[in-house]
Protein backbone atom coordinates (compact mmCIF):
# COMPACT_ATOMS: atom_id res chain seq x y z
CA UNK A 1 0.00 0.00 0.00
CA UNK A 2 1.55 3.15 -0.97
CA UNK A 3 2.69 5.08 2.07
CA UNK A 4 1.65 9.07 2.89
CA UNK A 5 1.55 10.86 5.74
CA UNK A 6 -1.56 11.10 8.17
CA UNK A 7 -2.84 14.04 8.76
CA UNK A 8 -3.42 14.70 12.99
CA UNK A 9 -6.47 15.74 13.82
CA UNK A 10 -7.96 16.66 17.37
CA UNK A 11 -11.70 16.93 18.80
CA UNK A 12 -13.42 19.13 16.34
CA UNK A 13 -12.33 17.73 13.37
CA UNK A 14 -13.14 14.53 14.53
CA UNK A 15 -16.87 16.27 15.37
CA UNK A 16 -16.77 18.00 11.99
CA UNK A 17 -16.09 13.87 10.74
CA UNK A 18 -19.54 12.89 11.94
CA UNK A 19 -21.45 16.15 11.24
CA UNK A 20 -20.95 15.17 7.86
CA UNK A 21 -21.74 11.52 8.18
CA UNK A 22 -24.48 11.89 10.09
CA UNK A 23 -25.86 14.11 7.17
CA UNK A 24 -24.79 12.11 4.18
CA UNK A 25 -26.39 9.27 5.89
CA UNK A 26 -30.00 11.56 6.67
CA UNK A 27 -29.42 12.86 2.54
CA UNK A 28 -29.02 9.57 0.53
CA UNK A 29 -32.01 7.68 2.64
CA UNK A 30 -33.73 10.89 1.15
CA UNK A 31 -32.19 10.32 -1.91
CA UNK A 32 -32.91 6.84 -2.39
CA UNK A 33 -36.67 7.16 -2.07
CA UNK A 34 -36.71 9.38 -4.40
CA UNK A 35 -37.96 7.88 -7.76
CA UNK A 36 -37.66 10.73 -9.94
CA UNK A 37 -33.52 11.56 -9.08
CA UNK A 38 -31.10 9.48 -11.23
CA UNK A 39 -28.31 9.58 -9.18
CA UNK A 40 -27.11 11.32 -6.14
CA UNK A 41 -23.37 12.14 -6.09
CA UNK A 42 -21.14 12.46 -2.73
CA UNK A 43 -17.98 14.71 -3.92
CA UNK A 44 -14.94 15.29 -1.44
CA UNK A 45 -13.12 18.74 -2.92
CA UNK A 46 -10.10 18.17 -0.53
CA UNK A 47 -10.17 14.59 0.15
CA UNK A 48 -6.82 13.70 1.62
CA UNK A 49 -5.65 9.98 2.24
CA UNK A 50 -9.01 8.72 3.44
CA UNK A 51 -7.42 8.43 7.03
CA UNK A 52 -6.29 10.18 10.35
CA UNK A 53 -4.83 9.66 13.45
CA UNK A 54 -6.43 10.86 16.79
CA UNK A 55 -4.84 13.49 18.69
CA UNK A 56 -6.94 12.31 21.68
CA UNK A 57 -6.46 8.96 21.22
CA UNK A 58 -3.30 8.28 18.87
CA UNK A 59 -5.46 5.76 16.96
CA UNK A 60 -6.49 5.60 12.82
CA UNK A 61 -9.69 7.29 12.32
CA UNK A 62 -11.31 7.34 9.29
CA UNK A 63 -11.80 10.39 7.00
CA UNK A 64 -14.92 11.62 5.53
CA UNK A 65 -14.14 9.51 2.07
CA UNK A 66 -14.29 5.93 3.81
CA UNK A 67 -17.25 6.99 5.80
CA UNK A 68 -19.04 7.85 3.02
CA UNK A 69 -18.56 4.81 1.02
CA UNK A 70 -20.06 2.90 4.21
CA UNK A 71 -23.03 4.75 3.74
CA UNK A 72 -26.12 2.56 3.85
CA UNK A 73 -28.33 3.37 1.32
CA UNK A 74 -25.44 3.99 -0.30
CA UNK A 75 -24.52 7.14 -2.93
CA UNK A 76 -24.64 6.26 -6.54
CA UNK A 77 -21.29 8.30 -7.54
CA UNK A 78 -18.42 8.97 -5.02
CA UNK A 79 -16.17 11.90 -6.49
CA UNK A 80 -12.81 12.21 -4.68
CA UNK A 81 -9.72 14.98 -5.31
CA UNK A 82 -6.34 15.53 -4.19
CA UNK A 83 -3.86 17.91 -5.27
CA UNK A 84 -1.29 15.06 -3.78
CA UNK A 85 -0.72 12.28 -5.84
CA UNK A 86 0.27 9.93 -3.32
CA UNK A 87 -3.22 10.43 -1.36
CA UNK A 88 -5.35 10.40 -4.79
CA UNK A 89 -2.96 6.69 -5.13
CA UNK A 90 -3.91 5.70 -1.69
CA UNK A 91 -7.78 6.99 -1.94
CA UNK A 92 -8.07 4.20 -4.89
CA UNK A 93 -6.21 1.45 -3.16
CA UNK A 94 -8.82 1.90 -0.04
CA UNK A 95 -12.02 2.27 -2.73
CA UNK A 96 -10.61 -1.37 -5.05
CA UNK A 97 -11.97 -1.81 -8.23
CA UNK A 98 -15.04 -0.18 -7.18
CA UNK A 99 -16.78 1.03 -10.65
CA UNK A 100 -19.18 4.01 -8.60
CA UNK A 101 -15.54 5.64 -7.18
CA UNK A 102 -13.80 8.18 -9.06
CA UNK A 103 -10.36 9.65 -8.05
CA UNK A 104 -8.79 12.87 -9.18
CA UNK A 105 -5.47 13.62 -8.99
CA UNK A 106 -5.52 17.66 -9.21
CA UNK A 107 -6.27 21.38 -8.30
CA UNK A 108 -10.84 20.82 -6.91
CA UNK A 109 -10.63 24.43 -8.47
CA UNK A 110 -10.62 23.33 -11.69
CA UNK A 111 -11.76 19.84 -11.20
CA UNK A 112 -15.27 20.16 -9.56
CA UNK A 113 -16.57 22.64 -12.12
CA UNK A 114 -14.60 20.79 -15.33
CA UNK A 115 -15.21 17.36 -14.49
CA UNK A 116 -17.26 16.70 -11.42
CA UNK A 117 -20.51 19.39 -10.87
CA UNK A 118 -21.32 18.78 -14.60
CA UNK A 119 -22.13 15.22 -13.31
CA UNK A 120 -24.78 16.46 -11.16
CA UNK A 121 -27.45 18.69 -13.36
CA UNK A 122 -30.30 19.69 -11.76
CA UNK A 123 -32.28 18.97 -15.30
CA UNK A 124 -30.70 15.57 -15.65
CA UNK A 125 -32.40 14.28 -12.23
CA UNK A 126 -28.95 14.17 -10.46
CA UNK A 127 -27.98 15.85 -7.00
CA UNK A 128 -25.01 15.79 -5.36
CA UNK A 129 -23.75 16.40 -1.41
CA UNK A 130 -20.08 18.32 -1.58
CA UNK A 131 -17.76 18.92 0.79
CA UNK A 132 -14.99 21.39 0.64
CA UNK A 133 -12.52 21.25 4.20
CA UNK A 134 -9.45 23.04 2.66
CA UNK A 135 -6.46 23.32 4.88
CA UNK A 136 -6.55 27.44 4.72
CA UNK A 137 -7.13 29.82 1.62
CA UNK A 138 -7.08 27.39 -0.97
CA UNK A 139 -10.48 27.12 -2.53
CA UNK A 140 -12.04 29.64 -5.30
CA UNK A 141 -15.31 31.92 -5.39
CA UNK A 142 -15.94 30.26 -8.87
CA UNK A 143 -16.45 26.67 -7.16
CA UNK A 144 -19.05 27.97 -4.52
CA UNK A 145 -20.58 30.33 -6.96
CA UNK A 146 -21.17 26.88 -9.75
CA UNK A 147 -22.46 25.08 -7.26
CA UNK A 148 -24.67 27.66 -6.11
CA UNK A 149 -26.54 28.55 -9.05
CA UNK A 150 -26.54 24.84 -10.27
CA UNK A 151 -29.59 24.26 -8.01
CA UNK A 152 -28.42 20.33 -7.94
CA UNK A 153 -25.71 20.95 -5.28
CA UNK A 154 -25.71 21.21 -1.31
CA UNK A 155 -22.50 21.49 0.23
CA UNK A 156 -20.04 22.18 3.28
CA UNK A 157 -17.60 24.68 3.84
CA UNK A 158 -15.12 25.16 6.00
CA UNK A 159 -14.32 28.40 6.26
CA UNK A 160 -10.58 29.05 7.08
CA UNK A 161 -10.58 31.60 9.74
CA UNK A 162 -7.28 30.82 11.21
CA UNK A 163 -5.19 31.09 7.86
CA UNK A 164 -7.30 34.34 7.24
CA UNK A 165 -6.10 36.11 10.80
CA UNK A 166 -2.60 35.06 10.50
CA UNK A 167 -2.40 35.97 6.71
CA UNK A 168 -5.08 38.95 5.85
CA UNK A 169 -7.15 39.88 8.52
CA UNK A 170 -4.88 42.19 10.23
CA UNK A 171 -5.62 45.07 12.66
CA UNK A 172 -3.68 47.27 9.95
CA UNK A 173 -4.97 46.53 6.86
CA UNK A 174 -2.09 48.19 5.15
CA UNK A 175 0.56 45.87 6.36
CA UNK A 176 -0.77 43.24 4.59
CA UNK A 177 1.21 41.97 1.73
CA UNK A 178 -1.05 42.25 -1.68
CA UNK A 179 -0.15 38.57 -2.65
CA UNK A 180 -2.10 36.93 0.68
CA UNK A 181 -5.08 39.60 -0.44
CA UNK A 182 -4.82 38.10 -3.43
CA UNK A 183 -5.48 34.82 -2.06
CA UNK A 184 -8.50 36.40 -0.02
CA UNK A 185 -10.04 38.26 -3.03
CA UNK A 186 -9.80 34.98 -4.87
CA UNK A 187 -11.86 32.79 -1.92
CA UNK A 188 -14.15 35.79 -1.04
CA UNK A 189 -15.14 36.03 -5.04
CA UNK A 190 -13.91 40.19 -5.12
CA UNK A 191 -12.78 42.55 -2.58
CA UNK A 192 -15.94 43.11 -0.17
CA UNK A 193 -14.44 41.33 2.36
CA UNK A 194 -12.43 44.52 3.36
CA UNK A 195 -15.94 46.04 3.95
CA UNK A 196 -17.11 43.03 6.49
CA UNK A 197 -13.45 42.64 8.14
CA UNK A 198 -12.55 46.55 8.90
CA UNK A 199 -15.13 49.19 10.32
CA UNK A 200 -13.91 53.11 9.90
CA UNK A 201 -15.01 55.69 12.30
CA UNK A 202 -14.07 59.17 12.73
CA UNK A 203 -11.43 60.42 14.64
CA UNK A 204 -9.21 63.72 15.77
CA UNK A 205 -6.89 62.85 12.90
CA UNK A 206 -8.83 61.22 10.27
CA UNK A 207 -11.10 58.23 10.09
CA UNK A 208 -9.89 54.93 12.08
CA UNK A 209 -9.69 51.91 11.12
CA UNK A 210 -10.94 48.96 13.61
CA UNK A 211 -11.30 45.29 12.58
CA UNK A 212 -14.18 43.46 12.95
CA UNK A 213 -14.82 40.24 15.22
CA UNK A 214 -14.78 36.77 13.79
CA UNK A 215 -18.52 36.50 14.00
CA UNK A 216 -19.41 39.61 11.88
CA UNK A 217 -17.16 38.74 9.33
CA UNK A 218 -18.74 34.95 9.17
CA UNK A 219 -22.10 36.26 8.88
CA UNK A 220 -21.13 38.82 6.18
CA UNK A 221 -19.57 35.12 4.31
CA UNK A 222 -23.09 33.32 5.13
CA UNK A 223 -25.04 36.70 3.55
CA UNK A 224 -22.98 36.21 0.48
CA UNK A 225 -23.41 32.33 0.33
CA UNK A 226 -27.22 33.59 0.42
CA UNK A 227 -27.47 36.41 -2.14
CA UNK A 228 -24.37 36.07 -4.39
CA UNK A 229 -24.20 32.45 -4.60
CA UNK A 230 -27.70 31.28 -4.71
CA UNK A 231 -28.15 29.11 -1.79
CA UNK A 232 -31.63 29.86 -0.26
CA UNK A 233 -30.95 28.07 2.95
CA UNK A 234 -27.53 28.67 4.87
CA UNK A 235 -28.06 28.05 8.82
CA UNK A 236 -25.99 29.82 11.22
CA UNK A 237 -22.47 28.40 10.88
CA UNK A 238 -20.67 25.99 13.42
CA UNK A 239 -17.54 27.69 15.20
CA UNK A 240 -15.02 24.87 15.24
CA UNK A 241 -12.37 25.77 17.99
CA UNK A 242 -9.03 24.60 19.23
CA UNK A 243 -7.90 22.77 22.75
CA UNK A 244 -8.07 26.63 24.19
CA UNK A 245 -11.50 27.36 22.70
CA UNK A 246 -10.36 29.82 20.34
CA UNK A 247 -12.15 29.28 16.95
CA UNK A 248 -10.09 28.09 14.28
CA UNK A 249 -12.95 27.90 11.05
CA UNK A 250 -16.23 27.70 11.11
CA UNK A 251 -18.29 24.94 9.67
CA UNK A 252 -20.92 26.28 6.88
CA UNK A 253 -23.57 24.49 5.12
CA UNK A 254 -25.30 26.06 2.27
CA UNK A 255 -28.35 24.39 0.46
CA UNK A 256 -31.17 25.28 -2.34
CA UNK A 257 -32.99 22.94 -0.23
CA UNK A 258 -35.60 23.55 2.70
CA UNK A 259 -35.26 20.24 3.97
CA UNK A 260 -30.98 20.06 4.09
CA UNK A 261 -31.25 23.52 6.05
CA UNK A 262 -33.63 22.03 8.71
CA UNK A 263 -31.41 19.15 9.07
CA UNK A 264 -28.24 20.25 9.27
CA UNK A 265 -29.05 23.22 11.36
CA UNK A 266 -30.54 20.66 13.98
CA UNK A 267 -27.12 19.13 13.87
CA UNK A 268 -25.19 22.22 14.27
CA UNK A 269 -27.74 23.13 17.06
CA UNK A 270 -26.92 19.84 19.09
CA UNK A 271 -22.72 19.88 18.67
CA UNK A 272 -23.19 23.84 19.01
CA UNK A 273 -25.03 23.26 22.55
CA UNK A 274 -22.17 20.46 23.43
CA UNK A 275 -19.32 23.16 23.00
CA UNK A 276 -21.37 25.61 25.42
CA UNK A 277 -21.32 22.92 28.01
CA UNK A 278 -18.15 21.02 28.07
CA UNK A 279 -16.72 24.54 28.45
CA UNK A 280 -15.43 25.47 24.43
Amino acid sequence: MTKVRLDEVGYWSEVKLDIVREYAAAYSTILNKRSEIRSHLYIDGFAGAGVHISKQTGQFISGSPLNALNIVPPFKEFHFIDLDGSRAQLLREMSGSRPDVFVYEGDSNMVLPDKVFPRAKYGDYRRALCLLDPYGLHLTWQVVHVAGHMKSVEIFLNFPLMDMNMNVLWHKSEDVQQSQADRMDAFWGDNTWRDAAYTRTPGLFGDMEEKAGNESIAKAFQRRLKEVAGFQFVPDPLPMRNTKGAVVYYLFFASPNKTGGKIVGEIFQKYRQRGLQDGS
